[in-house]
């Protein structure tokens, strides 16, 4: 993606720094696809490296203190997994709404998202606006 850590930074100050007549512009498109990519890439890796890891662990172990600690360990790793599938979800929602055009605004208004928050969440798919009212009525929902 980016070839070092100051080349990242000085596309995100140039992101930043656009005009609001810029919002959503070839270059910013590229840089959040790119950005979307490469945390799939990585979520992918991770992944390849988990099955790989439960595949290689020893089936038995006479010791019931360390298979206890090995179940353990399997089972946060594989929440982890979960997790990561469904942040996948989201993240291939967000490079479908880059190839259609539509990324970068709220599902819920229309309005644009904002790039600092795009920066922060890129798979946000609500303006700020929206997200929280949407958290306002989930919390009320709950305490009914």
């Amino acid at each position: 993606m980016y070839e070092n850590k100051k080349s990242l930074e000085e596309s995100q100050k140039q992101i930043l720094n656009a005009t609001e007549d810029d919002y959503m512009n070839e270059f910013q498109m590229n840089f959040f696809k790119e950005k979307l990519q490469a945390w799939k890439n990585e979520l992918l890796q991770e992944a390849s490296k988990t099955v790989s890891n439960l595949q290689e662990e020893p089936g038995y172990m006479p010791d019931q203190n360390d298979r206890a600690s090995l179940e353990e360990e399997f089972s946060l790793e594989l929440k982890k997994r979960d997790r990561d599938r469904k942040l996948l979800i989201k993240i291939n929602k967000s490079l479908d709404s880059i190839y259609e055009d539509d990324y970068g605004y709220c599902t819920t208004c229309g309005d644009s998202i904002g790039v600092r928050r795009l920066l922060v969440r890129p798979t946000a798919t609500q303006c700020f606006d929206c997200k929280s009212l949407d958290e306002i009525k989930e919390k009320h929902i709950r305490k009914s």
